[in-house]
């Protein structure tokens, strides 16, 4: 009797253990960052920025970099028939270009990866404040930005905020 008891006693807990689990499940979700930051409208607008900011002096730069390509070919082709004199001089010239153009370069990069830092950090954060608003919405307990080893396409709401960053209400 008293086994009886028990086993009818474990088989409602078993009977009941699924509908338990559900109802304390929380409603999960995912958003990739890295996709946030390359498709949606914020980023490619700050892309399109940075690239205007930097125009004047990428073209700058190139410009250098062929004038010391054009500077090198004449000393390969011609460093025979000049004297040690010209040899040395133009050898000079070349060097000191290429010095300032190398220190042009280093300092062209640290902007713009200084630049883009800041625009993308404006971009995390409005996409951020569109992650929390769709999070309370649609109840969301946890929403994950860092990618996982898998996503189930079920969870992922990425769709969603790159929607509500462009102006357009998410769908539900």
């Amino acid at each position: 009797m008293k086994m009886q008891a028990f086993l009818l006693a474990a088989a409602l807990t078993a009977a009941c253990a699924p509908a338990r689990a559900q109802e304390t499940a929380g409603k999960i979700a995912f958003v990739s960052t890295e996709r946030v930051l390359r498709d949606s409208v914020p980023a490619l607008r700050a892309q399109r920025k940075l690239e205007a900011e930097f125009k004047k002096r990428d073209d700058e730069l190139s410009r250098t970099a062929d004038q010391l390509k054009r500077m090198q070919e004449d000393l390969d082709k011609n460093s025979m028939t000049m004297s040690e004199a010209q040899r040395r001089t133009k050898e000079r010239e070349f060097g000191d270009l290429n010095r300032d153009f190398q220190r042009k370069q280093r300092e062209f990069r640290e902007d713009i990866n200084q630049r883009r830092n800041e625009e993308l950090a404006q971009v995390v954060e409005q996409a951020n404040r569109v992650i929390r608003q769709i999070a309370e919405q649609e109840k969301f307990d946890i929403i994950f930005q860092e990618m996982p080893a898998y996503v189930s396409p079920r969870i992922d709401i990425t769709d969603k905020v790159i929607k509500a960053l462009e102006g357009k209400p998410p769908a539900k």
